[in-house]
């Protein structure tokens, strides 16, 4: 009975110190949104670094984004086909391939591979310079470090991923009817006319409206993860693992009560 009690205690002691942990991280990442909202209206405005990141979060990961966006078209095109052929359904893979990947498919998986990508990046550069007193030596100089470093990636991240993700939809539209036309010999006027007769300009912007929050979300948690970086060269890849793991799984959460609140 003792025992049993020991080990109740205990795992009420770790699930409340993992609580209490999480509270304080959280507290801490939207004090640093906080920060970051302030100085991003107040000048003056870091356009070179802004620009700078533009090309790192967005132009450098464009191949990838288009590479997965396509193959992953092709294949929800693949398998819609397979399904839906048991129930003489095929004129309507046009449809399931444009709301799937506008919907759902182009932000998430867009988002994933920027937090991969660009988010990792992010946290190793911020952590390097925190662990090599970069920062401090910017505070010293009387340069605001959110202002410089955050607030250009943060722009980055919000203005880029909705549009690595128009770009995906496209390239993944396209995929699925190069493999429903061309391979599997769907009437190419017919699954055009299916995938506009059910696409609604709502599925595009809600979409884009969820690319915006993954690109801040992936921005704000990767800075400060680099940001508050401890422990040297470990603490760095500590980081950075931490980073694109909390930003895909912020992705994957968020997108379930982000389709609940649009898509209703």
């Amino acid at each position: 009975m003792i025992r049993l009690i020991e080990l109740i205690g205990r795992f009420v002691e770790i699930l409340w110190s993992t609580l209490m942990s999480f509270a304080r991280e959280l507290g801490k990442i939207l004090l640093l949104l906080c920060a970051t909202m302030k100085q991003l209206i107040l000048p003056p405005f870091e356009l070179k670094n802004t620009f700078k990141q533009i090309i790192e979060v967005g132009i450098k990961s464009l191949p990838v984004v288009v590479i997965t966006a396509v193959f992953t078209g092709m294949v929800l095109a693949l398998q819609s086909y397979t399904g839906f052929k048991r129930f003489n359904a095929e004129v309507l893979v046009g449809t399931v391939v444009a709301l799937s990947i506008t919907r759902e498919l182009g932000p998430v998986l867009t988002g994933l591979i920027v937090a991969g990508r660009a988010g990792a990046a992010m946290a190793a550069e911020l952590g390097t310079m925190r662990v090599t007193e970069q920062i401090d030596a910017l505070e010293t100089l009387a340069t605001n470090p959110v202002k410089y470093l955050i607030v250009p990636r943060f722009i980055a991240g919000v203005i880029m991923l909705p549009s690595l993700t128009i770009v995906a939809d496209f390239v993944g539209i396209i995929g699925g009817y190069f493999v429903g036309v061309t391979v599997l010999g769907a009437n190419s006027s017919v699954y055009w006319k299916r995938t506009w007769d059910y696409l609604e300009i709502t599925d595009i912007y809600n979409g884009l409206i969820k690319a915006c929050f993954f690109g801040a979300s992936i921005a704000i948690i990767s800075c400060y993860k680099g940001f508050y970086t401890e422990g040297g060269a470990e603490g760095v890849g500590k980081a950075t693992t931490g980073a694109v793991v909390l930003s895909s799984m912020t992705i994957l959460i968020s997108d379930y009560f982000l389709s609940a609140w649009l898509f209703k």
